[in-house]
């Protein structure tokens, strides 16, 4: 059975051998060359599975970002104790498709929002989230606006831009990028079948990337039989809607 945190421990354990493992901030001040894997984590729906998956990490040593948004998985409580883990808390931001592409409007929204973040965490870097039933990219927000005004140091799509790092996600509840709407990237993806957790180890021990990116949803993954229960059947239903939304005509 595969997204259950025993695999996910498995993979934290192969990238631990074999990489140094960053959060996004800690990427963006240090600059690795090579040898290293970005860690993040978009925490879009259950803020207790993303609680279970920094208890995991902690038990390893490994430290990484967790982007939580507003309102829908804004749990003080709950940020408080994976931020005391060392782990990074960033904003999950998607204030251009809630104000229906109003700049003016998605901006304010964004400062307000990222004060009542900062009243529990110091944060410094910024992901945008991709609702596949909008017709906004957040990200467009800062074509008229700059993120820096806000002392914020990064966005984990715009200011990664190595075009050598292998990104891989877990989006759609595989490794292969399907039913991938919103995530456009400039990096690599692997151009390979991958069934599953081990099988996505399998190939990285084959291919043994140097820079590599990985985003994960921590909803997916199970800490109990009910809850990768009702993660499974959460995804197979989006699944399908996004499925119709990418042949559906513009």
């Amino acid at each position: 059975m595969d997204f259950t945190l025993s695999e996910y421990s498995e993979l934290l354990k192969f990238l631990q051998e074999n990489y140094e493992i960053y959060t996004v901030e800690d990427y963006l001040l240090e600059k690795p060359s090579k040898n290293f894997v970005i860690l993040r984590h978009d925490v879009d729906r259950s803020p207790k599975n993303a609680l279970k998956m920094a208890e995991v990490e902690r038990e390893l040593g490994i430290r990484s970002t967790y982007y939580f948004r507003y309102p829908h998985t804004f749990k003080p409580n709950i940020i408080k104790q994976i931020s005391k883990m060392g782990h990074e808390i960033g904003y999950h931001y998607e204030t251009l498709s809630k104000a229906k592409g109003d700049y003016k409007k998605a901006i304010q929204l964004f400062g307000t929002e990222l004060e009542e973040f900062r009243k529990l965490a110091d944060i410094k870097t910024i992901c945008m989230h991709g609702s596949p039933l909008s017709k906004f990219d957040n990200r467009s927000l800062w074509i008229k606006y700059s993120f820096k005004d806000y002392e914020i140091i990064g966005e984990a799509y715009l200011s990664i831009n190595d075009p050598e790092i292998y990104y891989i996600t877990d989006t759609g509840r595989n490794w292969e990028n399907r039913n991938n709407i919103r995530d456009k990237f400039v990096w690599k993806s692997i151009d390979r079948k991958i069934k599953n957790t081990e099988q996505l180890i399998e190939v990285l021990t084959e291919i043994s990337p140097e820079k590599l990116y990985i985003t994960t949803h921590p909803e997916r993954w199970g800490y109990s039989l009910l809850n990768w229960s009702v993660g499974y059947l959460r995804d197979s239903v989006f699944n399908l809607g996004k499925r119709v939304l990418l042949v559906m005509p513009p």
